[in-house]
């Protein structure tokens, strides 16, 4: 039996993909009804910055451990919760980095303005920051996978 191989990066791609065009739609239409595109947060970004920096320290603990390095604090419960955060960390920033895609696909017609130009660059910075809550929610899974021990039969070769 083949172990689940968790949340593949196709996965996140289609989560980003599908969320772009929705967004993208529902802004264009909300737009054409005279509705502003709204303006990114900074905290927003702040948020993503803390939880992927948390995400990797928690995944760098688990990581230690399953390389052997003891660690009473980190029990065989708080690993699994932190491979579930990673993998919710991966799909929240693949789907941000959609929602904000999309907000800058809507304000590209009018790059030319200075004002509009100046409102495409903070949700660029903000899909790169969603970008690295993927990236380290993903690897944060990476970490978490156990290692195949030697002991073990494998079947899957004469399957």
């Amino acid at each position: 039996m083949r172990p689940h191989s968790g949340v593949r990066a196709t996965t996140l791609v289609l989560a980003a993909v599908a969320m772009t065009v929705l967004a993208w739609l529902v802004l264009r239409l909300l737009a054409s009804r005279g509705t502003p595109v709204p303006e990114p947060g900074w905290v927003g970004a702040a948020a993503m910055l803390f939880l992927g920096g948390g995400l990797l320290v928690a995944g760098w603990q688990v990581r230690k451990v399953r390389d052997g390095s003891p660690n009473p604090a980190v029990t065989p419960l708080r690993a699994a919760r932190t491979l579930v955060l990673g993998q919710a960390g991966a799909l929240t920033g693949a789907v941000l980095v959609g929602w904000y895609v999309a907000n800058v696909l809507v304000l590209l017609p009018d790059a030319d303005v200075v004002s509009q130009r100046g409102r495409i660059w903070p949700f660029l910075l903000h899909a790169v920051v969603a970008l690295l809550l993927a990236v380290s929610g993903m690897l944060v899974q990476a970490w978490c996978r156990l290692r195949p021990r030697d002991d073990e039969d494998d079947d899957t070769d004469r399957a």
